[in-house]
């Protein structure tokens, strides 16, 4: 969904993205190319880690669009990986809104799949989803 700005009447592309338990709401604007993550600078908030900050601007550097606009994400639940992974759904969802000829190089990187896996719940008699209290022959 393509909207405006109040302030400066840029154009804004909206995404949402999920995780696991990670959601993750992104605007991307026209810009310089700089990601804010909850009010922090995008290397501040993903801990200057290169892995989480490079999942996230991939579907921008697939494009060769890395300093043009810029990324306001707002995210919560889950851990940093989960939500690295959301923004990365959530740029390439605003992504396909700003040009529908974005969408193929997105889908064949696979940035427009949303990842299923999440935690399997815990079974009752069992200490996990899976793990078994020790077995007694005798």
């Amino acid at each position: 969904m393509q909207a405006t700005d109040n302030n400066s009447g840029r154009a804004m592309y909206w995404g949402t993205g999920r995780r696991k338990s990670a959601i993750a709401r992104v605007r991307l604007i026209p810009g310089t190319g700089q990601m804010i993550v909850n009010g922090k600078p995008g290397d501040l908030y993903f801990q200057f880690n290169p892995n989480y900050i490079s999942v996230a601007k991939a579907p921008l550097e697939t494009l060769g669009l890395e300093n043009e606009y810029d990324i306001l994400v707002k995210a919560e639940g889950g851990g940093l990986t989960g939500q690295s992974d959301a923004v990365r759904l959530g740029v390439a969802r605003a992504l396909c809104q700003l040009d529908p000829q974005n969408r193929s190089p997105l889908k064949t990187e696979g940035y427009l799949t949303r990842d299923p896996r999440a935690k399997e719940r815990k079974k009752y008699g069992l200490h996990k989803a899976r793990k078994a209290p020790q077995y007694s022959k005798r």
